[in-house]
């Protein structure tokens, strides 16, 4: 007996080595990708903070949307520079065409989940009555850390799938579970004062009782303390976590890719905070959006777990579903908003 727990722990050691080296490898063989990414991102970063957020301004509708266009072009522009071979280093005309495929489904399938997020972040700042002049600030840096998050996340659950293959159940049971919770829109009934991580940090952490500009952190009688922004910016923060336990287990459905998946997600989160500015005085005319973005999770969930059978779905079917659940939906709700209106 204790010999062959032995030999089961030593088989799920190697399993789990075995995983973190194939990991390397796919990481490593393209490094000078990952460099040029990375660099390109720190450039648009440090561009929004040393330019955009020089002064603190309330964001009109009009630059959210041009931003939101800008981010989507360039989006779509690595899209095409990996399908053409330009990015990535994909050897062969099919791996450049599957990996522009699954990129574009990955990056389609995380802006459509993103929306959610948009619904949650108007509910936080509503209540904790943040201006409209410090929530770009505030976004920014929510969305820095959701890219470290998310980063350290991708990798981990690609190495969870390559050393343990059941593994990919669990995310498929996850995505259906969040996609019929979806249908009960938990999102209205978003309460920041019931997120525990919310309340430990004001527990250890002394706040002030007023704004101080767009600080984070103030001196007040010789202590460091933590403004109303910082509580706000750390419920920003669990929210993304949150929802990065459905988004990434959907793109992993797609692809185990870790250039693929990583990018996707990167575009998508750096297009949240303008499509936040653009969208959340609007969001209210799709109502049965979150009913596309549910029967999403369904579908991405039972494609992971037909993975491994006959009867698994190919790449370009996904995007094809996807796009089609997110057409339908919107034009519904528009559909019959302005058949609501013409009876009224």
């Amino acid at each position: 007996m204790g010999r062959e727990l032995c030999e089961a722990a030593q088989s799920t050691g190697r399993h789990a080595t075995g995983a973190w080296v194939t990991l390397y490898h796919a990481t490593r063989m393209d490094w000078y990708w990952w460099a040029f990414f990375l660099f390109f991102v720190g450039v648009l970063l440090g561009m929004d903070l040393g330019f955009f957020q020089r002064k603190a301004h309330e964001v009109k509708i009009s630059e959210a949307i041009q931003s939101t266009t800008l981010r989507v072009a360039l989006a779509l522009l690595f899209c095409l520079g990996i399908y053409l071979g330009w990015i990535g280093g994909y050897d062969t005309p099919g791996l450049r065409v599957k990996a522009g495929v699954e990129f574009l489904t990955g990056y389609l399938i995380e802006i459509a989940l993103s929306v959610d997020n948009v619904f949650v972040f108007a509910l936080v700042f509503q209540y904790f009555r943040v201006p409209p002049l410090y929530q770009h600030r505030i976004l920014f840096w929510g969305i820095l850390g959701a890219l470290i998050m998310r980063g350290i996340l991708i990798f981990a659950g690609i190495a969870l799938m390559e050393a343990f293959h059941w593994i990919i159940y669990v995310f498929g049971v996850i995505l259906i579970y969040g996609g019929i919770k979806m249908i009960r829109n938990d999102t209205e009934d978003t309460d920041p004062t019931k997120n525990p991580v919310l309340k430990l940090f004001r527990r250890l952490v002394p706040v002030t009782s007023k704004l101080h500009g767009q600080k984070f952190f103030v001196r007040e009688g010789g202590r460091l303390m933590a403004t109303p922004l910082c509580v706000v910016l750390v419920a920003i923060e669990t929210t993304d976590l949150i929802f990065a336990v459905d988004s990434i287990p959907a793109v992993l459905a797609v692809t185990r890719d870790p250039f693929v998946v990583f990018t996707s997600n990167v575009f998508a989160i750096l297009g949240l905070r303008a499509m936040y500015f653009a969208l959340a005085g609007i969001l209210k005319l799709f109502r049965f959006l979150h009913y596309g973005l549910s029967a999403i999770l369904v579908f991405i969930g039972v494609k992971m777990l037909l993975s491994q059978t006959p009867y698994a779905i190919e790449t370009v079917q996904s995007l094809f579903v996807v796009l089609s659940l997110l057409i339908v939906s919107v034009a519904a709700s528009l559909l019959i908003r302005r058949r609501d209106r013409l009876n009224d």
